[in-house]
């Protein structure tokens, strides 16, 4: 049984009662009567013929409150999208697919990147952004869960629990942070969460010194989880970032654009397993390696904008603050997974902290020769604002997708 404690400066919904998942979805289907609920799914073409995709749809087809699926495409070509057609197609509830890689999506791209407002880089921050674009153009949804596609664990009590707080007309919260206990087949995983960004965040606080947002940042159980839910006005001014900071980047979103009792954190799982990404220590481009290279970029940058300055010589410093900090954290997890008899490799454990601590250096370096670098993709207030035939546009272009391809 969980506990009831209220850490930092966010609440935190905790999951005390094993409350059924029948009495959920009946409060559910009611709250949807009046505040229609979504989802938005980002996904690649390769999810579809993986192990956990399929199941997550099996669970979804059963699920009675949701208006709104929106599925966001990628690296797909006809041949795949017209088998995503078939592949969705027995969800009951009113669905969608952005065909990202399609020439009527591409199009608009070309459009927005004309005026300077489209996604630099490909990915899931694009792929979400996109997502949201099309929730605010169909209007069907008032709150909405958005969940990774790779969840090997999934059970339907996990969106069931995820949007309940944004989906409660009691309740004010504007935004919702999933976490979990990143626990599966005996062993503690989720390192670059435990072992780079904790450690990183309280070396912070030591090297430039306490504030409300580094607070606020460790408040978060699991801030790297990919599993979200936010009341539909929270798409108009959110600035999403392209690169691997995007969990971070929606949590400091969240910080600037509201305050922290319209936020929250809810536990949706004790089990939760999904695909796991190669450390890469060879190869600071990709993998666990350029994760950590763009969150600790995303954290700098954050700070940067609350006036902190710095330097090779204070990135020096919490190189050594984060090293110290994170490898007493390993001795943490050690003692914490015997007693709960799973397993701790040390050896690789402390590998991933000589790397992250090295990427602290590349990460500060990138971010003093490039300190005009934005990732963030624009708002989709900016987008409206200089085209303002964009959600008429994207939403049609995803009519005439499934009209044309569709059997």
């Amino acid at each position: 049984m969980a506990d009831f404690y209220q850490n930092g400066t966010v609440t935190t919904l905790h999951n005390m009662s094993d409350r059924s998942l029948e009495s959920l979805e009946a409060e559910l289907l009611q709250f949807s009567k009046k505040r229609p609920l979504g989802l938005i799914l980002p996904s690649l073409f390769s999810e579809l013929q993986g192990e956990a995709l399929p199941k997550i749809v099996e669970h979804l087809a059963e699920i009675p409150y949701l208006s709104e699926i929106v599925i966001g495409l990628d690296r797909a070509d006809l041949e795949q999208y017209r088998h995503a057609l078939h592949f969705f197609e027995r969800l009951p509830q009113h669905h969608r697919i952005l065909w990202n890689d399609g020439p009527r999506l591409k199009r608009i791209d070309a459009e927005l990147e004309a005026l300077g407002l489209a996604p630099e880089e490909l990915g899931k921050g694009r792929n979400v952004w996109y997502c949201m674009g099309y929730i605010l153009s169909s209007n069907n949804s008032e709150s909405i869960a958005l969940h990774d596609c790779d969840i090997i664990t999934y059970d339907r009590e996990l969106l069931a629990r995820l949007i309940y707080p944004v989906a409660n007309p009691q309740f004010n919260y504007e935004f919702c942070k999933g976490y979990y206990a990143r626990i599966a087949d005996g062993k503690i995983n989720g390192r670059v969460s435990r072992l780079l960004v904790t450690p990183l965040i309280r070396a912070l606080k030591r090297v430039v010194g306490n504030s409300e947002y580094l607070d606020y940042m460790d408040s978060f159980r699991y801030p790297l989880a990919g599993e979200f839910s936010f009341r539909r006005d929270v798409l108009n001014d959110i600035r999403i970032p392209s690169d691997w900071g995007l969990e971070i980047g929606v949590l400091s979103e969240m910080h600037r654009n509201y305050a922290n009792n319209r936020l929250c954190q809810v536990d949706i799982a004790r089990v939760y397993d999904h695909k796991h990404q190669d450390l890469s220590l060879d190869d600071s481009s990709g993998g666990l390696s350029k994760m950590s290279i763009d969150i600790t970029k995303a954290l700098f940058r954050k700070l940067a904008t609350q006036g902190e300055t710095f330097s090779n010589e204070i990135f020096r410093t919490l190189k050594a603050t984060y090293f110290r900090i994170a490898l007493d954290f390993i001795e943490t997890y050690r003692n914490d997974a015997i007693m709960n008899d799973l397993s701790l490799d040390i050896h690789q454990e402390e590998l991933a902290v000589e790397m992250f601590a090295q990427n602290i250096m590349i990460a500060g370096q990138q971010f003093l020769e490039y300190p005009m670098d934005t990732p963030f993709i624009p708002t989709w207030n900016r987008v409206a604002s200089a085209m303002p035939e964009i959600f008429k546009k994207l939403n049609q272009a995803v009519e005439d997708d499934r009209t044309e391809f569709g059997d």
